[in-house]
């Protein structure tokens, strides 16, 4: 019962979403592709009468549109050129609309008492998986794919969302400060519908059959998504913090930490990826590049607060925190490249933000420093090791999002279960 089956990927490209590509346009949130599902006729499987016509031509009804519309948007997806933004955040919240319609008539199949949970042949395309897709004859490892699915939509979003556009006010492409906030919420979203898959879907899926699941939706990898959309949203605040005068050193620290913690739990969740080629050794030099950028930051802010000690000790861990700032600054433009010249190669947009603070003040905030507490402190003197990073509880958490109830058409089928 629920048996899985993985085609494997013959390296001649499986045609659609999982071709080779050239390239995938301009990215500023990384998301590994989008897993499409394979059509699928309810009637015609017939579910030994278990299931209503009724039922069956609308689950057929609504799936087929989320088919038609999920290989519509990953193939635009994986496209070089630019999309508007008005074009991009209706294609995708069209489709998260669809996904959000098909759920609650899918969980029919799950809940309690159902004889149809294991009738159906779910299969989906994968991404980081070695395998091009995963078929599953059980519906939770649908819900799964479909929560999954919704996350990645809105990482599309949220990407589409941070990309620099112009306002016809003279004053060039730029991401604006309403769009980094309504990134935030975008990012917690995400999380929401990968926290409940791994509360509410997970559990249901048994041991010897999550064995079987792709990669792209193993434990790890839903907590790493997880987790990475939370530390992009630390990364909104802090760049919106960066450009307010209001904001003091303690906060612009704090928020810098808080990222650091998150893309270190990252580090410690992702599962093992295909690291040769494609979207497992991008999605890897994402998450370096996101974790040496932070550590930056977080290593310029605490310099910073350590160099208004009075003693010769506070400023000499500043200059080595500061110093270590430039060296993960360095570092973090090599990964970013590395990441962007991995296939499906990317581009990457003009840095905003947290981005294009560090890169404009560290280099220069580093060198005046140490030449400055040369000149207190005449004696030659070796800069140690950075001192260590504050430790703050993360803030962020993911919205709160629970598997929603049944639709009330499952209130006339049940005389066919």
């Amino acid at each position: 019962m629920g048996c899985g089956l993985s085609r494997q990927d013959d390296g001649g490209g499986g045609g659609g979403p999982r071709r080779k590509q050239g390239g995938v346009g301009d990215v500023v949130v990384f998301l590994p592709g989008l897993r499409t599902p394979r059509s699928v006729d309810f009637s015609a499987q017939a579910l030994d009468g278990r299931l209503g016509r009724s039922a069956a031509e609308r689950l057929s009804a609504l799936r087929a549109r989320v088919v038609d519309m999920a290989m519509q948007e990953s193939a635009a997806a994986l496209k070089p050129r630019r999309k508007t933004a008005a074009r991009q955040g209706s294609s995708t919240a069209n489709l998260l609309q669809a996904l959000e319609d098909y759920l609650p008539v899918l969980l029919g199949l799950v809940k309690e008492g159902s004889q149809s949970r294991h009738s159906v042949q779910f299969v989906w395309t994968n991404q980081e998986d070695n395998a091009e897709e995963t078929a599953m004859a059980d519906a939770w490892y649908e819900v799964l794919s479909v929560l999954h699915l919704m996350a990645m939509v809105c990482l599309l979003q949220a990407n589409s969302l941070l990309l620099p556009r112009a306002y016809g006010d003279g004053y060039g492409p730029r991401v604006s400060d309403e769009s980094r906030r309504a990134t935030v919420d975008v990012f917690l979203k995400a999380a929401g519908y990968l926290d409940c898959a791994i509360r509410q879907v997970l559990p249901h899926i048994p041991s010897e059959l999550r064995r079987q699941l792709p990669v792209d939706l193993a434990e790890g990898n839903l907590k790493a998504l997880s987790l990475q959309a939370l530390g992009q949203g630390v990364d909104m605040q802090l760049g919106l913090a960066v450009d307010s005068p209001k904001a003091t050193l303690a906060v612009k620290r704090r928020l810098a930490c808080e990222m650091v913690k998150y893309w270190n739990q990252i580090q410690e969740s992702i599962p093992e990826l295909t690291a040769t080629d494609g979207w497992g050794k991008k999605h890897l030099l994402f998450v370096k590049w996101k974790y040496v950028e932070a550590k930056a930051a977080a290593y310029y802010f605490h310099g910073l607060i350590l160099d208004e000690g009075n003693s010769e000790k506070s400023h000499g861990m500043a200059v080595a925190a500061l110093q270590a700032s430039e060296e993960f600054l360095k570092e973090s433009k090599r990964a970013s490249e590395a990441f962007h010249a991995t296939p499906p190669t990317s581009r990457s947009p003009t840095p905003f933000g947290t981005a294009k603070y560090l890169f404009d003040k560290i280099p220069k905030d580093a060198s005046s420093k140490v030449r400055i507490n040369q000149d207190l402190y005449t004696q030659e003197r070796v800069i140690g090791a950075p001192p260590p990073l504050p430790d703050f509880s993360l803030a962020l958490t993911p919205e709160d999002y629970d598997l929603p109830p049944l639709d009330p058409l499952w209130n006339k089928e049940d005389g066919h279960q």
